[in-house]
């Protein structure tokens, strides 16, 4: 005889409060700096990967374009880490042990020697004192460009922030495919239209992810999608994507039209811009409201329940 459930004495409620108070505190990290070092270090990652291949295969605007980009971009984002930590002195010391565990720590570990060989690449580049050691450089720059790009995605994802956390396995996209469209769009600004054509694919193979990962965000994580699709990061969010696509369209002429590569990598980089902060305010409207913490919760010890 199988043993009898017992039944709820009262309906079940939205949960909306916890006395008033929120779970979570909101992350601590400051506005603008945080959001500004999450877009120019993707956008320095994926410039310093399209520097070595276009270096590879003879593109010398597009590889110094490039190059100047990543060294840019590297630095000013250390700039607005360093603003956000207060003393330059906090960001050094991370670099004092490497922690696998902990993501600020190996991403301390990769923006620190992407930015040096970046500066490197580009010094030489616009020098051309050490041409081999630049190429070089270069090279290395090149390839630590994909971790520049993600890294900061898993950064956001490792905290208890509800719509980061339960995102971690679409915000590496998001920021992979933004960061391409943005290293993209510097390019197109400046790069020649001759010179542009791998460009103009990896900005349209780009949006196409960064649009699906923004749609995931959107309608695919349950309640914590709503943060994405509401308030100032929905407005964000719903400016991104549209840059994204106006920047793809335009981009098709891009190779015809120098003014139609302007304003598809002007369009490229304003949604970069746009998805950093709408990524970061979704994050911290979900620290806002409990039944983001604890709805979700409830929902998984019923489906564990049920297996």
């Amino acid at each position: 005889m199988s043993p009898r459930r017992e039944r709820a004495m009262v309906e079940p409620v939205e949960f909306r409060s916890y006395y008033g108070r929120p779970i979570l505190k909101e992350p601590a990290w400051k506005q603008p700096d945080v959001p500004l070092y999450l877009f120019l270090g993707g956008a320095a990652g994926a410039s310093a990967s399209m520097a070595a291949l276009a270096d590879l295969t003879g593109r010398p605007a597009l590889a110094r374009v490039g190059r100047l980009v990543a060294s840019g971009g590297s630095l000013a984002s250390v700039a607005a880490l360093v603003h956000d930590l207060g003393k330059p002195t906090r960001f050094l010391n991370m670099l004092r042990v490497l922690k696998p565990t902990s993501p600020l720590s190996v991403g301390s570990w990769i923006l620190s020697p992407f930015s040096g060989l970046a500066a490197v690449a580009a010094f030489s580049g616009v020098t051309g004192i050490l041409p081999r050691v630049g190429r070089l450089a270069g090279a290395g720059a090149g390839v630590l460009g994909p971790a520049m790009c993600t890294y900061t995605a898993v950064l956001l994802a490792d905290t208890a922030t509800p719509s980061w956390h339960e995102a971690r396995g679409t915000l590496p996209i998001l920021f992979a495919g933004s960061a391409v469209t943005s290293g993209a769009g510097a390019a197109l600004i400046s790069v020649p239209p001759a010179e542009n054509g791998p460009v103009v694919r990896a900005g349209l193979a780009a949006a196409a992810a960064e649009l699906l990962a923004e749609h995931h965000l959107e309608t695919g994580l349950g309640l914590v999608s709503e943060p994405y699709r509401t308030g100032r990061a929905g407005k964000l969010l719903k400016a991104a994507k549209s840059l994204t696509a106006a920047g793809a369209v335009l981009s098709l002429a891009a190779r015809r039209s120098r003014v139609a590569g302007v304003a598809a990598g002007t369009a490229y980089l304003a949604s970069g811009l746009c998805t950093r902060f709408g990524v970061y305010a979704a994050g911290v409207e979900s620290t806002k409201d409990p039944k983001y913490v604890v709805v979700p919760q409830r929902e998984r010890l019923a489906r564990r329940a049920e297996s």
